[in-house]
């Protein structure tokens, strides 16, 4: 699912302007006390009333009434029950364009935007909070690796450690027998750190979160390369072997939006302090902006406000665009929507996009700023 989420950006990032109405539509499809039947009701409502902002039998009305029955029809015959989010776009005016996205994690809630190009804000959102990472759960019989990627399970891999005689054959001493058990622990912690680095370097992982108790934990650790210790989430946590999987990506998912917070901290001072220092850093809109349009930017950092705090497109001779942007931009596009201009900018250079919870850390610079590739 994540690599095909990935061809799906890719082709809506390529997505040019275009003069007729196009729609991105968000549903947070999680079940409530009636089911899903407020998707129904959003879609009643909010679908024919933006359409009657067209005029009668115009292009444009007839493109979006074509999109709105092809919505329709895709939503009764296609949503999974077990989707809990679904993003949509649609444009047939151009080449009956259509993308139907269906999602584990759930979306923020019902949206529908009709601009000139897809809307990919709210889906860059729902990537970086539920991110691609691995979890280890071990005890000294068994470790359990899974890969979770947007709130749903990848992959599932299991390492077997040797059987642990619990009676003391031979006369062994107790020493020599605890020695015996020791090396077998260690043997298997060194198997599932061998098979972890295969997984990790298959799946292109960021992060591992670690649950297991006080004996494996530190065998465990004393197993890992350079390169996998630097992965580990700072919190151990304590699982029991047998836990379904459905706790175990609850109780990960909360390690990594722990890990998350400590690093947007990071994150944004050393984007901020870069800046400053004219160096691998860049801070405010039109900086920003400039730097997108140039390649630079390798991670935009985005309050998680800004969207909130420019709810509504600007005209393109906006003294917030910056003249590099201005420049880029088709001729037929007359408003700009920022916070959908920076993450489709990002998405198409192969930028990360980390949405910043804490408002606190970009108040002062637009809410937006970058970690940079190279200087200029």
């Amino acid at each position: 699912m994540p690599t095909l989420l990935q061809d799906k950006f890719d082709r809506l990032v390529g997505f040019p302007p275009t003069t007729f109405p196009v729609l991105s539509l968000y549903l947070n499809a999680e079940p409530d006390q009636h089911g899903k039947d407020a998707v129904d009701r959003f879609l009643r409502r909010e679908l024919p009333a933006r359409g009657r902002t067209f005029e009668p039998h115009s292009a444009d009305r007839e493109s979006y009434d074509r999109d709105v029955e092809r919505i329709q029809t895709w939503v009764q015959e296609n949503l999974r029950p077990s989707a809990n989010g679904v993003a949509i776009f649609a444009c047939a005016g151009a080449d009956d364009f259509f993308e139907a996205i269906q999602l584990d994690a759930p979306v923020k809630e019902h949206r529908l935007y009709v601009y000139n190009q897809p809307q990919l804000y709210e889906l860059a959102r729902v990537t970086d909070s539920y991110p691609r990472y691995a979890a280890v759960v071990l005890d000294s019989q068994l470790a359990r690796i899974f890969v979770f990627a947007l709130g749903s399970t990848v992959g599932e891999a299991q390492v077997e450690g040797a059987p642990v005689n619990r009676h003391q054959a031979g006369g062994w001493s107790q020493a020599r027998y605890q020695r015996h058990v020791d090396n077998l622990r260690q043997q298997h912690a060194k198997d599932t750190v061998a098979a972890l680095d295969r997984i990790v370097r298959e799946e292109d992982i960021g992060h591992i979160v670690l649950a297991g108790d006080e004996v494996m934990v530190p065998a465990f650790r004393e197993e890992l390369p350079q390169q996998l210790r630097e992965k580990l989430v700072e919190d151990v946590l304590r699982l029991d072997i047998t836990a379904p999987e459905h706790e175990v990506l609850k109780a990960t998912l909360d390690a990594m939006k722990s890990e998350d917070r400590r690093e947007d901290a990071d994150k944004t001072r050393r984007a901020i302090e870069g800046y400053r220092a004219g160096g691998l850093g860049v801070a405010g809109l039109g900086p920003t902006f400039a730097a997108l349009i140039r390649g630079q930017v390798a991670d935009l950092l985005i309050s998680e406000e800004f969207e909130t705090r420019y709810a509504e497109p600007v005209p393109r001779s906006s003294p917030l665009l910056p003249p590099e942007l201005v420049a880029e931009l088709a001729e037929e596009v007359e408003m700009v929507d920022l916070p959908d201009e920076l993450v489709t900018r990002a998405k198409a250079t192969a930028a990360t996009v980390s949405f910043i919870q804490n408002p606190t850390y970009l108040a002062e610079v637009d809410g937006v700023a970058g970690l940079l590739r190279f200087t200029i």
